[in-house]
């Protein structure tokens, strides 16, 4: 789905473009990250929550240096496919477990029996470096 069709839908709405905001964005996105890598031996849960968060969080941040954000319901789906839109194909994959992660999050957050196996954690963990690193390279070169 492309930026215009999200659009045109209603799923994002236009703002002002923000350059601080998205820079805040990722750097908030990079802590999570290192908070992530933290909690690994201590609650896998917790670290692959934390690492999708991690993802959104820069996924935000895109958005805002694009000048948009979420509008409506289901905006976690909404960024994903924002973050697919703007990566493309060369990052299906990843945005594809951006994905995986958005559901199984959502089923830890409010179903309290579904454990994330600790092989599982440090995926999230490998994912989130990615797409992390991924999206701050799109924000970096508008600094300057």
């Amino acid at each position: 789905m492309t930026v215009e069709k999200l659009r045109n839908e209603g799923l994002i709405e236009p703002i002002s473009a923000s350059l601080p905001k998205a820079v805040r964005g990722i750097r908030r996105a990079q802590r999570d990250f290192s908070s992530a890598q933290i909690m690994l031996p201590i609650d896998e849960e917790w670290t692959y929550t934390m690492a999708y968060h991690a993802m959104l969080r820069a996924g935000r941040a895109l958005m805002a240096a694009d000048g948009y954000r979420p509008k409506g319901k289901a905006q976690h789906r909404t960024v994903v496919v924002y973050v697919g839109s703007r990566l493309g194909s060369r990052f299906r994959d990843l945005v594809s477990d951006f994905d995986r992660m958005r559901r199984k999050r959502h089923e830890f957050v409010y179903d309290f029996e579904r454990p994330i196996p600790h092989q599982e954690a440090e995926q999230a963990l490998k994912d989130a470096q990615d797409l992390v690193g991924a999206i701050a390279s799109l924000i970096r070169p508008r600094r300057s």
